[in-house]
């Protein structure tokens, strides 16, 4: 039988509100500050287009495009997320 002990409302994507995060995607990488999270989409603010990381222990992308405002990424698309850079 499988119980459940504990639950926690504030994790996975929730987390990391307010923080500068990574998207990984099927094809895309997304980087910027994560300000909404809901059922279908997370909103980043500052968001940019990754499309060289360069070594992940330096402190800048290689290669990365600004967005011109707020950007969404649809949920079914993310693969991995977390903090970076």
């Amino acid at each position: 039988m499988k119980v459940l002990v504990e639950s926690k409302e504030d994790d996975g994507l929730i987390a990391f509100l307010g923080k500068k995060i990574t998207i990984f995607c099927g094809v895309y990488i997304y980087t910027g500050t994560l300000v909404g999270v809901n059922d279908s989409c997370v909103k980043l603010s500052d968001a940019m287009m990754v499309f060289s990381t360069g070594k992940f222990s330096d402190k800048t992308w290689s290669d990365a495009e600004a967005f011109p405002g707020d950007f969404y990424v649809q949920m079914t698309a993310i693969e991995s997320f977390g903090v970076l850079k």
